[in-house]
């Protein structure tokens, strides 16, 4: 897996790569410390699979930064860190094809599950933008795959792992998969959280 960490600060790029490598031991990490220097090692290099970008950089708008490396991404998985969790910033970086928006503030923990998420074709959306009217409902389909989204429904409806298992024809083990990746997509620590969360979400 090739990755690109761009952050202004040296140490916090380290710790991330570190991370990442823990994720996927293979994995290639090349490091960028501020967008024009993303954006031109994005120009010159071959394609990446997971992209992490932090909005703070201060060589240009982040906007503007932001929205030069997306066009840039192709088929990589875009990600932004950010040290502000503002509602603004989360819905435009997200509507303009980040793959999850995560704070720096976050235990290492829910970064990683984040990351995976991600990385398994879902969309991370922090607990902060919950509940808050926002565009991203439109959209809501791509925050869970459809499978995620049979089975959070099944959990709705009150079924245990072994009926929703036998329900939809896998294993219980699967279903346990299917409902740790659908707790770190919602943000939530428990099943009846997950469904109370994804009921003023509009997921259910």
């Amino acid at each position: 897996m090739k990755v690109l960490i761009a952050d202004e600060h040296a140490l916090f790029r380290d710790g991330l790569s570190r991370l990442v490598e823990q994720l996927e031991p293979s994995s290639t990490i090349m490091q960028a410390s501020n967008f024009s220097q993303t954006i031109k090692i994005l120009d010159t290099k071959n394609k990446f699979d997971l992209v992490i970008v932090d909005l703070d950089m201060q060589d240009m708008p982040w906007e503007k930064g932001f929205s030069e490396i997306s066009s840039r991404c192709g088929d990589a998985k875009l990600v932004v860190m950010s040290a502000f969790e503002n509602i603004h910033n989360i819905r435009e970086s997200l509507g303009k094809g980040a793959k999850g928006y995560i704070s720096k503030r976050a235990e290492a923990k829910l970064l990683s599950g984040a990351l995976k998420l991600v990385l398994d074709g879902g969309v991370y959306v922090p607990p902060v933008l919950l509940g808050k009217e926002n565009e991203l409902t439109a959209n809501k389909h791509k925050l869970l795959t459809n499978r995620q989204s049979e089975v959070l429904n099944l959990v709705a409806q009150g079924l245990s792992n072994k009926q929703i298992a036998f329900q939809i024809g896998v294993s219980e083990a699967t279903v346990k998969l299917h409902i740790n990746a659908l707790l770190r997509a919602v943000g939530a620590s428990n099943r009846t959280q997950a469904v109370i969360i994804a009921q003023k979400m509009g997921l259910v």
